[in-house]
């Protein structure tokens, strides 16, 4: 393919998408500055947290094309195709999620599920003052930052490959079309 310069960007990312991205990456930043000093606001933003998660969810089914699960959620078998494309340079570049990127995004939103739940549990009877429940949600919640740190780690290196800011793209909701630009498609 020939490089498109003046290919013009198409919306892949809508309103919501975006906002539920940058807005979950400040609830979680300030959950983790909260936890220890402020309880009670450490409490409300995990609250907050599991809201937009369902929210996600909830878009995931009747949102447009590129935020709706289908498009990009894949099973193991595709995903390690992927990577392994991806180590010999030849993975597919994708207008919206690729597959490693789908697999990603379903961790992060089981495992922000999983740490607002426990986090939650703490506040019931049953668990109140349980040491074990806290020790698994704070396990949880480093788990959030290393799994934050491979999805950043992989943002960067499919806009390396691909010759694309995909953090702008998460900004702007726009993407260069795919068989636009270096890497052909």
């Amino acid at each position: 393919m020939t490089d498109a310069p003046d290919a013009v960007p198409v919306k892949v990312w809508d309103p919501f998408v975006r906002l539920y991205h940058w807005s979950q990456a400040a609830l979680i930043a300030a959950a983790w500055i909260t936890a220890d000093e402020w309880k009670w606001l450490h409490e409300r933003i995990g609250y907050a947290v599991m809201a937009l998660v369902a929210l996600r969810l909830l878009w995931g089914i009747v949102g447009p094309r590129h935020a709706r699960f289908a498009d990009f959620v894949r099973g193991p078998r595709a995903v390690l195709r992927y990577l392994g494309d991806l180590l010999h340079g030849r993975e597919r570049r994708y207008l919206g999620h690729n597959p490693a990127g789908g697999a990603m995004i379903v961790a992060l939103l089981a495992v922000i599920a999983a740490t607002a739940l426990t986090g939650w549990l703490q506040t019931t009877d049953a668990f109140f003052g349980s040491e074990t429940m806290e020790d698994i949600h704070e396990s949880l919640a480093t788990l959030i930052l290393v799994l934050v740190g491979f999805h950043v780690g992989g943002v960067a290196l499919e806009s390396l490959r691909h010759h694309e800011n995909l953090t702008r793209s998460m900004i702007t909701g726009r993407k260069r079309p795919l068989g636009a630009g270096p890497g052909g498609e």
